[in-house]
């Protein structure tokens, strides 16, 4: 089965395309800004265009547009090939990807949220999670977590802590084999891990 695995949750925008879980293609860029743009034509350099069986599909969290970007593209090509859609919380990635460089032990990652604020969450040495996912200050985020840190601020924790590993890493989608598949879901709500900025007026 062939899987196309869209992640532009974050900073990062990256795609892969994968056989069973035989990496055959994939990309992956340090953005910022400019997922919208940068997704599709990511996708359609990939072989076949990306055409799959399945697409796996980041949930975040992340910035908002990004989550709504892989989301939106995610559902426009499953019903476009009549294909299965999943989705997968984007820190567990991170996650599993610190464990294949660090070996299987603990983690905890810290990505960039919102206002200055940071996505928290721990993760156990088999790489499912151990706490809920929070947005915390950096201060009250060196107060938590494990020994090793992943993730886009994982040296700005450590220098806060002053004691720890960091592995300064961002989502890719080229990793999505080391994901443990108890982590896959339905792709039908996104994880923005923060109330959003905008309110409704009060009655």
């Amino acid at each position: 089965m062939k899987t196309l695995v869209i992640d532009c949750a974050t900073e990062a925008c990256s795609v892969a395309l994968f056989d069973g879980e035989t990496l055959v293609a994939g990309e992956c860029r340090v953005l910022g800004r400019g997922h919208a743009e940068a997704l599709v034509p990511m996708i359609e350099a990939l072989p076949d265009k990306g055409r799959a069986d399945r697409i796996a599909v980041a949930l975040g969290p992340g910035s908002f547009t990004g989550v709504r970007v892989g989301l939106a593209a995610a559902r426009a090509l499953a019903l476009a090939w009549q294909c299965d859609l999943v989705g997968y919380p984007t820190l567990a990635l991170v996650a599993a990807m610190a464990r294949g460089e660090a070996g299987a032990r603990p983690c905890t990652v810290a990505m960039t949220g919102g206002h200055g604020e940071w996505f928290v969450q721990g993760f156990s040495a088999d790489g499912l999670p151990t706490a809920e996912l929070a947005s915390l200050t950096p201060d009250a985020a060196a107060g938590t977590g494990n020994t090793l840190i992943a993730g886009s601020q994982a040296e700005a924790l450590i220098a806060l802590r002053g004691t720890g590993r960091a592995l300064p890493l961002w989502p890719d989608a080229r990793c999505f084999a080391l994901l443990p598949p108890a982590l896959l879901g339905p792709a039908d709500h996104p994880l923005y891990g923060r109330a959003p900025d905008a309110r409704l007026p009060a009655a």
